[in-house]
């Protein structure tokens, strides 16, 4: 049987594929591509030169200091510019407050100085800031004897939150009376008054009590003139009475070369201080560290003292106001 004749696949050859032309091609000739127009953005610092990029940054800067002192300087002074004033005055101070202040007591005392600037301006502030300074100067005078006496402050005279909150109390309810115009513009004045008598009468303590305790060389007790240690509550000294007669002359002075006080009020102010102190040196003695009585600690008494001072100043002033009509 005869097999039959494979076909043979005879493949044909591919030709060969063609070239590309690229050159000529129009999907690819630069001459078809759209031309875009490059503009130059005056806002945007990268395309600028460097000499006009300068004098951009230089304007903003200048923009934004004229914004802050704008802010600083509003009259009445508003919370947004009591709050930004003190953030920095802090930043620029803090190497001072550090010395004279724990962290929490930082963070009372700007409360304190956010609500004195929103009630009494930067004058009002300026006022607190010179009370710190001294009290705080006061305080680190012969530190190291005090210590080795053990009449010193804690924490190297840093006051704690107690401490800013008990010298401030009578102020921030000034203050507040003023903000929200309790009484009327006829009271106003009143509570500026007692504001400043509050911090007159609280300097005056400090540095009576800190000066006393570093060179006090005979040291009473106010309610039986009996001698007694350096640092004894209710203890009083020759050297230490007049240094704080001293600073509450200063401070007071201060308070009137500001504008905060008149000069008659000025000397209301010395006199309240001085009365108010007398009191608080005797409910030191005769109350303080007594049975039924621990809690009035020295935070309380500086409530009670600088109370004291500002309500004695208000009073007087009115009775003296009312004398004079």
């Amino acid at each position: 049987m005869a097999l039959p004749t494979p076909t043979l696949l005879h493949h044909t050859k591919s030709s060969p594929i063609p070239s590309l032309q690229f050159r000529h091609s129009p999907l690819f000739s630069l001459t078809s591509l759209p031309k875009k127009t490059l503009i130059l953005n005056p806002n945007n610092p990268r395309l600028l030169p460097k000499k006009k990029t300068m004098t951009l940054h230089s304007a903003n800067v200048q923009s934004a200091v004229t914004e802050a002192v704008k802010l600083i300087q509003s009259s009445p002074p508003t919370w947004k510019s009591a709050i930004f004033s003190n953030i920095l005055i802090f930043v620029l101070g803090s190497p001072i407050l550090v010395s004279g202040l724990s962290v929490s007591g930082i963070e009372a005392a700007f409360l304190l100085g956010t609500l004195t600037w929103r009630a009494f301006g930067p004058s009002g502030f300026l006022l607190v800031a010179i009370y710190f300074v001294i009290g705080t100067a006061a305080t680190k005078v012969k530190m190291a004897q005090k210590e080795a006496q053990g009449v010193a402050e804690k924490r190297k005279g840093r006051r704690g939150p107690g401490s800013v909150i008990g010298s401030s109390t009578a102020g921030c309810i000034c203050a507040f009376l003023s903000i929200f115009l309790v009484g009327g513009d006829a009271y106003s004045r009143l509570w500026q008054l007692g504001f400043v008598s509050s911090f007159c009468t609280k300097l005056s303590d400090t540095v009576s009590s800190e000066i006393g305790k570093a060179y006090g060389k005979t040291t009473y007790l106010v309610t039986t003139f009996k001698v007694v240690p350096r640092g004894t509550e209710g203890a009083v000294s020759v050297e230490g009475t007049v240094a704080g007669l001293l600073a509450s002359i200063l401070l007071a002075f201060v308070g009137c070369v500001i504008g905060e006080i008149n000069a008659a009020e000025a000397v209301i102010c010395v006199l309240a201080s001085q009365i108010a102190n007398l009191g608080e040196s005797i409910i030191g003695a005769a109350l303080q560290d007594k049975e039924g009585f621990r809690w009035l600690n020295n935070d309380a008494v500086n409530i009670i003292n600088i109370s004291m001072g500002s309500i004695l100043a208000v009073l007087m002033q009115q009775v003296v106001q009312n004398w004079w009509m």
